[in-house]
């Protein structure tokens, strides 16, 4: 599958028809707006949680929930450490921690050396999440300019979860999503618009 390629309809049917417990969610530069996209609309009751990594420098305190929390109907809040994931919540990690989650579906931060440049680490939470969940495992990696979110992806895949990567064509910077497309064939390749859609029918069908 080359960069270009969107995926077929019958492959995002396919897709929508699986059985999800969780979602995680990788950006950097450009991320604030993706994430919007395929978040905004989702309703209070999702059936699912969702975390996400959005990169941030280290020394400044993160409003992410804050501010997707005036936006979007979810409940959005910083993950906290030790706490259980609740369905309908989306959860950022916060500035300077790597956010992992273990298999009893709880959070754990930690200050361990960056991974990619990057801490908290898109892989490192991509890695956890699939060793925690399996198959029932969606992942998602979204616009940005560095290479964090491929070598977690392809262990999502190995582990049989649903792997996702923003078409290359519309991410604001396209060095992220196209570093996960050369290093594996994820299971679509989509425009925010079709990973909103594909969202909506997740929670539907749960």
């Amino acid at each position: 599958m080359s960069a270009a390629e969107v995926s077929s309809p019958d492959a995002v049917d396919a897709a929508a028809a699986r059985s999800i417990e969780a979602v995680v969610i990788g950006a950097s530069a450009g991320g604030f707006e993706a994430l919007l996209a395929i978040l905004k609309g989702l309703p209070a009751t999702y059936p699912m949680p969702l975390v996400a990594v959005l990169h941030l420098p280290d020394n400044h305190d993160s409003k992410l929930a804050e501010l997707f929390g005036y936006r979007l109907s979810l409940q959005v809040r910083e993950a906290r450490d030790k706490e259980s994931l609740a369905a309908g919540t989306l959860y950022f990690a916060p500035s300077g921690y790597h956010l992992s989650i273990e298999n009893d579906a709880s959070f754990s931060l930690s200050c361990e050396d960056r991974v990619s440049y990057a801490r908290p680490s898109i892989d490192v939470l991509f890695a956890s999440a699939a060793d925690a969940y399996g198959k029932s495992l969606a992942g998602i990696l979204l616009t940005g300019a560095n290479y964090d979110g491929a070598a977690g992806l392809v262990g999502m895949q190995v582990a049989g979860g649903l792997t996702i990567v923003q078409d290359p064509a519309s991410a604001e910077v396209p060095t992220m999503p196209e570093a996960a497309i050369r290093r594996m064939t994820p299971d679509l390749i989509l425009p925010l618009a079709e990973i909103h859609s594909l969202l909506r029918r997740l929670g539907e069908t749960q």
